[in-house]
């Protein structure tokens, strides 16, 4: 006969075996799948050797490092992105990608020309996560693309993938035969092969570019980038002081896992703003009084994003289907961002301080958050944990009363993943992550180089009630 004690006791470790079995199980898959693709890759595909590249003009930046950084409070661009700026003409408005860059063009013959290359690299999410994803020029997502409305473009795009693609320009209205579809109004460009796209925007607005080839996979894995049209006498007669470009996606990545899981249709569990997932996002600074433009993509695989901005009510001023009338444009404090969609939202930032952005889905700010286990929430484990460690070293009972100092207790977590939540801020820890980044405004800063946390008057500042304040107040504590 089973005691009551090794009845519990068996329950227990039944239920830890299974959940690391499960766990294990799908790290495993992970790992199979990740050496399947690698023979996959050497085998090629058991298909006959691929043609040999066309003629492509030579990549106009340095190799990207093995490893994309990241880190929360790294400000993005820098000397290196204002030479390459100086280099591209005075006739382009600086947009910023956080965490990102711009691609390199040159003017050949009055033609402004870029090169993509489709390839696979490896991307840092977050400290602690790394994952080999497929990207465009080194990065996912890839490079923002620049140029002007009637400008005559020319892109060139290798593949380095183990598969086809092509590349759709994502709002862009231009000749059928230039739209990307593969099999539709091209062929695939296949390995070692690059393809030339030729168009002139005839609309300025922010648009995206992508695969139209075995989307979910090549999607899922990193493939996407923003792509910008300006408008020369618009920009001049509306002028914004700081132009953010911020592409929204989601990701399954299993703890321990060496790659993203393109399959999954509802469990994402990376969310991320320019390809990084909280603390990894870069901050958006601001000087006091300037006037800033947010513009929004989202080529998630399932989920709309709802994009709160802490501080201020904004605009929406544009879509990707083009700008929002000033009689159709009302205030707002968050902007739904669909599957497929842009929006640009505009705001002068008039009052200093360090202003949360994220998406208010709930889960959309967690970190790989693992749904396998129960909810304890409201459980009482009385001496559970102290008989459970006789038995599972270490053992604690974990939810049962919330998860709000969970984060900061430094626990350890399996190789190559990363807690649910945050970083320690100036008052308390951060249990945010996911899709969550932070707007910095600051009087008079002479640089856009991360000012560090706010430091802000101590009358406006939220702190402890005293006795006599809520005495005086009526308020009463039981």
């Amino acid at each position: 006969m089973v005691s009551r004690r090794d009845f519990v006791t068996r329950s227990a470790l039944a239920g830890s075996a299974l959940l690391v079995s499960k766990v294990g199980l799908d790290v495993a898959l992970a790992d199979i799948a990740s050496a399947q693709e690698h023979d996959h890759e050497q085998m090629g595909h058991g298909a006959s050797p691929a043609p040999a590249p066309s003629p492509a003009p030579a990549l106009d930046s340095k190799p990207a490092p093995e490893v994309q950084g990241s880190g929360h409070g790294r400000a993005p661009g820098g000397k290196a992105e204002a030479s390459l700026r100086a280099a591209m003409g005075d006739k382009f408005y600086s947009v910023e990608t956080p965490n990102g860059t711009i691609l390199p063009s040159h003017v050949v013959k009055g033609v402004r020309v870029f090169h993509l290359i489709a390839e696979p690299l490896k991307h840092e999410f977050a400290p602690g996560l790394v994952s080999d994803c497929w990207g465009y020029n080194g990065s996912t997502p890839g490079p923002t693309i620049e140029c002007l409305r009637n400008e005559h473009v020319r892109i060139y795009v290798t593949n380095r993938l183990p598969e086809p693609t092509a590349v759709h320009w994502h709002g862009v209205l231009l000749p059928n035969g230039m739209d990307g579809v593969g099999g539709l109004t091209q062929p695939y460009i296949r390995q070692g092969e690059t393809y030339r796209y030729e168009f002139t925007p005839k609309y300025s607005g922010t648009f995206m570019y992508h695969p139209h080839v075995d989307e979910m996979t090549q999607m899922g894995m990193g493939l996407m980038g923003m792509l910008i049209v300006h408008d020369e006498a618009k920009a001049r007669a509306d002028k914004v002081d700081r132009d953010f470009a911020l592409m929204l996606s989601e990701w399954k990545v299993t703890v321990g896992a060496s790659r993203p899981d393109p399959r999954e249709m509802s469990d994402f569990n990376v969310l991320t703003i320019n390809g990084k997932a909280f603390p990894g996002t870069a901050p958006l600074v601001v000087r006091t009084g300037q006037r800033v433009r947010i513009r929004f993509g989202n080529l998630s695989a399932m989920h709309n994003h709802p994009m709160h901005l802490h501080g201020y009510a904004f605009r929406i001023t544009g879509t990707d289907g083009g700008p929002v009338p000033k009689s159709a444009q009302s205030p707002d404090t968050t902007v739904l961002v669909p599957v497929g969609s842009t929006r640009d939202i505009e705001f002068v930032a008039d009052v200093p301080g360090d202003w949360a952005m994220h998406c208010h889905f709930t889960h959309h700010v967690m970190n790989q958050m693992g749904h396998e286990g129960h909810n304890m929430l409201g459980m009482n484990p009385g001496d559970f944990d102290k008989r459970m460690r006789k038995v599972v070293k270490g053992y604690m009972t974990m939810g049962h009363t919330g998860m709000a100092e969970m984060a900061k207790m430094k626990m350890a977590v399996p190789e190559n993943s990363i807690a649910m939540q945050g970083l320690p801020g100036k008052h308390d820890y951060i249990d945010m992550g996911g899709m969550f980044t932070v707007l910095k405004v600051r009087d008079g800063i002479k640089s856009y180089e991360d000012p560090g946390w706010y430091d802000g008057p101590s009358e406006s500042q939220a702190r402890v009630a005293t006795a006599e304040e809520l005495a005086a107040d009526g308020i009463k504590i039981s």
